[in-house]
């Protein structure tokens, strides 16, 4: 039996598992398998892994993005870049590789790490881009937030972070003004504000002040429309949440796990 799985904490209803059950159930594939693993310390990661050797595959996520790369043997060139992970795939090497590489087990497992997240955000956002979309607000500073970055970079838009505190390379929400809204009309929502079940939340920013011109993206995906995107659409600027991101995350992180070494 293929086993996969998602590690993350904590975890309540899963999409992932929702997901690749229905997956394999389409595809025929009896020999798979999808779990959750909630683990609240990464210290148990280890053992995890020890315990689950029919694993090949696991998903990523809050609050283990950054923190899981410590236990990867290697990190794919993007999500090293990135620093956060969120896909893991499984390597098992036989007996005689392992005998020429020195290792004394029988079975070897390298785990190698990748950003699937970024290739998501960047498949689904690019459409929506208009020539006036130079600039960006990227709300959140977390794991998400980086695979954002490394998008807008690869497609030159400038962005600012925002986040409840201001540092060197971020300003706080309070800080939002009529000036710097009208000035950057791609504006990204990487916090769970909004999530189900707090449906009413949303980042405290100057709604008034946008504009048709506006593209506002939440990655949140539950609820379908988030008071962030309402309050968008409110003002006429056009939306779009995070299930497609979901979507061809979760299909990369399969072709990853399925690749060929």
């Amino acid at each position: 039996m293929k086993k996969y799985g998602l590690i993350g904490y904590p975890l309540g209803h899963s999409f992932s598992k929702d997901y690749f059950t229905e997956k394999f159930k389409r595809e025929g594939l009896t020999d798979c398998v999808y779990e959750v693993y909630s683990i609240p310390n990464l210290s148990d990661f280890e053992e995890l892994i020890k315990e689950n050797p029919d694993l090949c595959g696991l998903n990523v996520t809050i609050p283990h993005k950054i923190g899981v790369m410590y236990y990867l043997d290697k990190i794919d060139d993007a999500a090293k870049a990135i620093d956060a992970v969120n896909c893991i795939k499984i390597v098992k090497e036989n007996p005689a590789e392992s005998y020429f590489s020195g290792e004394l087990s029988s079975m070897k497992v390298k785990l190698i790490g990748y950003n699937t997240d970024a290739y998501g955000f960047e498949k689904s956002l690019t459409p929506l881009l208009q020539k006036y979309h130079q600039e960006a607000l990227v709300f959140g500073t977390g794991g998400a937030s980086r695979a954002v970055t490394y998008i807008l970079d690869k497609l030159d838009i400038d962005f600012q972070l925002v986040s409840r505190k201001s540092g060197r390379k971020q300003i706080k929400y309070e800080d939002l003004n009529k000036e710097i809204i009208e000035d950057h009309l791609l504006i990204i929502n990487t916090t769970p504000l909004g999530m189900a079940p707090n449906i009413n939340d949303c980042p405290d920013i100057p709604y008034e002040y946008l504009t048709s011109k506006h593209l506002l993206y939440d990655l949140v995906y539950n609820p379908e429309e988030t008071e962030f995107l309402k309050r968008g659409k409110d003002h006429g600027a056009t939306i779009k949440n995070g299930m497609e991101m979901l979507l061809l995350q979760a299909e990369k992180a399969w072709e990853i796990w399925n690749e060929k070494p």
